[in-house]
C-alpha cells in the first residue's frame, strides 16, 4: 500500500468512529419521565385474602416423609461381573486312575475287539520308528506304533518288525493273578 492509500484509510475509519459516537451520545440525551410509582389497587389484596382462605393450613408435623431408603436401590445381582476375566482358568486334574481309564478307552473302536480278531495287512519302516497297519473285523484299519495300546484287554504293542507286531497283555485270571500274555500277529502268507 501507498502512504496515501494509509492516508484514505485511516480518515475514513475516523470518519466512522466520530459517527458512531455521535449516534450513541444522542441516545442518551433524552430525558424519560420518572416512573411514578403506583399503589397496588384493593382487590388484588382481595384475592390474595380469597385465595389464603381456600388453602388449608398445614403444620410441619403432620406431613409426613417417606423415610430415606435403607437398602441399596440398585440391584446388580443379574448383571455380569466386569471384572471377572471372560476365559475361565482351567485347573489341573488329578490323573486318573487305571480303572478311569480303562472304562474311557472301552468306547474307541480298537479296544472293542480281542487282539486275535485283528488283521495285519502291512508294516512300513522308517529311520525312527516303525509302524503297522492292521483291520478290525468290520473293516476299519488303524496304524500301530510302538507304545499303543489295542484290544479289549489292553493289550501294549511292544515291538513292529517286518515279521510282524508283538503285543503284551496283562489281565487277572479266575485265582486274581496277573498274567501277561504274548501275542504276534503275522503278516498273511501270499499264495
Amino acid at each position: 500500500m501507498t502512504r496515501h492509500q494509509i492516508q484514505r484509510n485511516s480518515r475514513a475509519y475516523t470518519v466512522v468512529a466520530l459517527v458512531t459516537v455521535a449516534t450513541l451520545a444522542s441516545g442518551c440525551n433524552k430525558k424519560e419521565p420518572p416512573a411514578s410509582v403506583v399503589a397496588p389497587p384493593a382487590p388484588v389484596q382481595a384475592k390474595q385474602q380469597q385465595i389464603k382462605s381456600v388453602q388449608k393450613t398445614m403444620s410441619s408435623s403432620s406431613v409426613k416423609l417417606a423415610p430415606p431408603p435403607s437398602t441399596n436401590q440398585f440391584d446388580f445381582s443379574g448383571k455380569k461381573d466386569p471384572f471377572k476375566p471372560d476365559i475361565a482358568v482351567k485347573t489341573a486334574t488329578a490323573p486318573l486312575p487305571e480303572d478311569m481309564k480303562k472304562t474311557l478307552q472301552v468306547g474307541l473302536p480298537i479296544h472293542s475287539f480281542d487282539v486275535s480278531q485283528f488283521r495285519l495287512i502291512g508294516v512300513v519302516t522308517g529311520a525312527k520308528e516303525n509302524q503297522a497297519m492292521v483291520i478290525d473285523p468290520n473293516g476299519k484299519g488303524y496304524v500301530l506304533k510302538t507304545g499303543m495300546t489295542i484290544g479289549k484287554n489292553d493289550g501294549r504293542v511292544t515291538a513292529v518288525s517286518i515279521n510282524g507286531v508283538d503285543i503284551v497283555e496283562q489281565f487277572k485270571d479266575d485265582s486274581g493273578r496277573v498274567r501277561k500274555e504274548n501275542i504276534r500277529i503275522t503278516l498273511p502268507r501270499k499264495q
